[in-house]
């Protein structure tokens, strides 16, 4: 075990934010067509892990404590978290008593099969659950999460990606308690030529997201993508809302909601860890969307979930463009985060 992992672990500072989320200024619609290149919008990750490290693996004859000290630096400084930091130095000090690495050289390559050997149990397309899904239409996705993590653009970039799959899409503003909230949503809908079924402010949640579903099936719409409240996870009442939300779509369809979706702020870090763990046990959460990871240096917060919770990354968010909310893919992360 080395430096950092035997000193005590600080409790991350980040404190939950509770926000409004705004429509991005430019429409997305208009957007390039094509994504982000994904190397390009880690940078931030990047410059916090990798930056340096090529030349500090390639300038190396042997293996040595230093070089991993500063490989298990660089992984906490970009929060893959102290868990997933000595699994992986666990498994190359393994292979380096056993001579199967040799060199630096070895190492890096040993350790970007590591991390992706973490990742891609997450790697779990809900395209693909959608398609094996023997329920009658709709597909229900009920998207939960805080304040600020981009929820409700996330909604709208999902409605995007299923259209270009050819699914025919309708979505529930079943946010009516944030101001504003409803009108963000229908612009959404406006945006991507979907439907939204909408009560207004103050409405009650479970009702607006019931007629959606109600009103989907008898269009034979294949999904629903249903907006809740934002909030924390320490606020009980509206954590009951939602177990209300999912009681009230049994009665239409036992299975619905399908898909349990929470939206997570990569920037929140390991304090991400501890609200998606909340969420799970309050309402049993499916699969996860794990966003601006262009705007922070935490990429490495998708280590620490893989490491931490049983729950797919289902997509993650890379950027403005409507197409920047992607299908998450294991190897192409690591290739992008150790370019």
């Amino acid at each position: 075990m080395f430096g950092f992992i035997k000193r005590k672990q600080k409790k991350d500072k980040v404190a939950d934010k509770v926000s409004t989320e705004t429509l991005p200024v430019s429409d997305p619609t208009t957007a390039e067509s094509n994504p982000t290149d994904l190397s390009k919008s880690l940078e931030k990750t990047k410059r916090s892990f990798s930056d340096g490290m090529a030349d500090f693996f390639l300038g190396k004859k042997s293996i040595d404590d230093e070089l991993l000290d500063e490989l298990e630096t660089r992984l906490l400084s970009a929060d893959v978290g102290i868990d997933a930091t000595t699994t992986i130095i666990d498994e190359l000090q393994s292979d380096i008593s056993r001579k199967a690495i040799n060199d630096a050289e070895g190492l890096h390559i040993k350790l970007a099969q590591i991390m992706k050997s973490i990742l891609q149990p997450c790697e779990q397309s809900l395209s693909s659950v959608i398609a094996n899904t023997e329920s009658d239409k709709p597909f229900v996705i009920l998207v939960v999460g805080i304040n600020g993590a981009g929820k409700t653009t996330s909604i709208g970039k999902l409605a995007n990606h299923f259209i270009q799959q050819g699914k025919s899409v309708m979505l529930a503003a079943g946010d009516t308690f944030r101001a504003a909230a409803v009108e963000q949503l229908q612009e959404w809908g406006k945006r991507n030529n979907v439907p939204v079924v909408a009560q207004g402010t103050g409405a009650d949640p479970a009702s607006v997201i019931f007629d959606a579903v109600a009103s989907a099936s008898s269009k034979n719409i294949d999904i629903v993508i249903a907006d809740t409240a934002g909030r924390l996870h320490t606020q009980d009442n509206l954590m009951d809302e939602l177990a209300k939300i999912k009681r009230v779509l049994g009665k239409l369809d036992p299975d619905a909601p399908h898909e349990t979706l929470i939206v997570m702020d990569a920037g929140f870090g390991q304090n991400a860890l501890h609200q998606v763990q909340q969420f799970h046990d309050a309402i049993g959460l499916t699969g996860m969307a794990v966003t601006k990871l262009d705007g922070t240096a935490k990429g490495g917060i998708l280590f620490s979930i893989a490491n931490t919770l049983s729950l797919p990354v289902r997509f993650i968010g890379v950027g403005e463009s409507i197409n920047d909310l992607r299908p998450f893919n294991a190897s192409e992360f690591v290739d992008a985060l150790l370019e």
